[in-house]
């Protein structure tokens, strides 16, 4: 049986630069999905018919469209980036991606917590619409493995994924 979309849930740290305080990310939220966007490069020598393309890397990226949900931990933290427009260190913090299909050890689960950058896309919309704000969660290196556990919103690095 396939998993729901419930199964794979993301938490963003809404402190940066203090105590982490991660949140669920999903309050107005109906559709999110990691693009992981392969970089790849081709060559095609002069002697023969086909290329070859190498995967060189990847650039993911989360592009997320909420409801403003007033009171939201990640709804607030989100609209007060929209409100001061922060850029280099200041736009940083930090996601946990967790697949609650995966096995559980003591109420945790394998996770990745992976350091992001975040943008301000848009905000508003139409008029018969609720009131929504647009931005892209872009990934910063790699991340590090470990677990997290949900009910107390905590990540552990080390024995994980």
């Amino acid at each position: 049986m396939a998993e729901k979309r419930s199964a794979f849930k993301m938490f963003m740290n809404t402190t940066p630069g203090a105590e982490e305080t991660y949140n669920i990310i999903g309050p107005g939220v109906t559709e999110l999905s990691v693009s992981y966007n392969p970089q790849t490069s081709t060559e095609q020598y002069i002697h023969e018919d086909a290329a070859t393309t190498e995967l060189t890397g990847y650039q993911p990226n989360a592009p997320v469209t909420g409801q403003a949900v007033n009171g939201d931990p990640v709804f607030d933290f989100i609209n007060k980036m929209r409100q001061d427009l922060p850029i280099g260190s200041d736009a940083h913090t930090d996601v946990v991606l967790v697949d609650v299909f995966g096995k559980q050890t003591g109420g945790t689960y394998s996770a990745t917590k992976q350091p992001v950058s975040i943008q301000i896309d848009s905000y508003g919309g139409a008029a018969s619409d609720p009131l929504s704000i647009g931005y892209t969660i872009n990934w910063r290196g790699s991340g590090v493995q470990g677990t997290f556990n949900p009910e107390t919103k905590t990540f552990t690095e080390g024995g994980g994924a």
